[in-house]
């Protein structure tokens, strides 16, 4: 099985070749650039960036890979949730080659994609507790197959990868700022209370991040001597130095503690409950487990429940078209597949499952 994956559902355009569980070759263009000198990804320039850049790229994996357009068994672009306009871009191309190819169309759900990408890079023992963690998402699932996921809990206002890109910007850094405060929290040493574990103290295994940004917003204003700043002409942070650069750093440290813990916590509860039952590994997946102090937390419990911890290499934890392609081929191969007529699913609406699954003749 030759899948085609097709990742366009907000800022960056990837195309990959997946044959029999294998990465072939990706080809990949990020915006962040761009998007840095709005502080945030305006959707139509994504949009255009995307219908720029998705043809050339294709032409670039099939020549690098060697392989014929007509050798793809089944194009799977991301269907959803994301940015409207820039869903369009990759399933109008995704449908179009199935047209003019013959290959089988099949949508992926995004979210889901993420989750599966450590599946290219070693065994992911079903079933699974699987955290989701990313610049649009904070979701927690029970993972039985690939076409079996149960949603135990999700974010109820801004998601982790949201709220490490918005303190960043108060403090001075560029966006996207994850990666920066990651960076900067390795040199400084973390208070813990600092700032609060919304959310934490209940039952449920939802989250919420919108009270731990306040919590930033209100610590910056009380402290303005611990911010960078920005040069837009450059497009660099200039940090400052000295103690000052210790304080940002002892703040990036705090505010990481404080976002990790609360994502763990609910890990933690989830083990307890009937979700678990016969759980073989804990998968942290989206681009919040490239995180540091993320990845040690998530080791420590799966080493505490004896379970297996999946996680993808860092160009893995990001947005991608070779996760896209890997569960396109897994569903496929169980015979799954979407009309000409499938819509995109825009963030904030339900991905419907709606995918059609063929019978073979002894009824399977």
């Amino acid at each position: 099985m030759l899948s085609l994956g097709i990742e366009t559902s907000c800022d960056d355009t990837s195309l990959a070749l997946v044959a029999d569980n294998e990465l072939l070759g990706q080809e990949s263009v990020g915006q962040a650039g761009m998007h840095a000198l709005f502080g945030g990804v305006v959707p139509e320039l994504a949009s255009r960036e995307h219908a720029r850049c998705i043809g050339p790229l294709f032409d670039r994996l099939l020549r690098r890979t060697g392989v014929s357009a007509g050798d793809i068994d089944v194009v799977c672009p991301a269907r959803g949730p994301g940015l409207a306009g820039s869903l369009l871009v990759g399933v109008g191309f995704a449908k179009a080659f199935a047209l003019g190819s013959g290959a089988r169309f099949l949508g992926v759900n995004h979210l889901h994609a993420h989750i599966f990408a450590a599946g290219l890079e070693g065994e992911l023992p079903l079933p699974a507790l699987a955290l989701l963690a990313s610049g649009g998402h904070s979701m927690l699932y029970r993972v039985d197959a690939p076409d079996d996921f149960t949603l135990l809990g999700r974010s109820l206002d801004d998601a982790a990868g949201e709220a490490f890109d918005k303190a960043g910007k108060m403090l001075g850094l560029p966006y996207p700022a994850g990666a920066a405060v990651d960076a900067l929290a390795e040199e400084g040493r973390a208070s813990p209370r600092l700032f609060p574990r919304p959310y934490c103290d209940n039952e449920n295994l939802d989250f919420s991040f919108s009270g731990l940004k306040t919590a930033m917003w209100n610590h910056v204003s009380a402290h303005p001597e611990c911010r960078g700043s920005f040069d837009a002409t450059s497009g660099e942070a200039v940090l400052p130095q000295g103690d000052r650069r210790a304080a940002l750093a002892d703040v990036c440290a705090s505010y990481r503690l404080a976002v990790v813990e609360s994502l763990c916590c609910k890990v933690e509860k989830a083990f307890t409950g009937s979700a678990a039952a016969g759980v073989r590994s804990l998968i942290a997946a989206g681009g919040v487990a490239a995180n540091t102090l993320l990845r040690r937390r998530m080791r420590d419990i799966a080493d505490r429940r004896g379970v297996r911890l999946c996680v993808p290499s860092l160009p893995l934890c990001a947005d991608n078209g070779a996760m896209l392609a890997y569960l396109g081929a897994l569903l496929a191969g169980a015979g799954y597949s979407h009309p000409p007529d499938m819509e995109i699913v825009p963030r904030g609406r339900p991905i419907p499952d709606d995918m059609l699954r063929a019978i073979h003749k002894d009824g399977r």
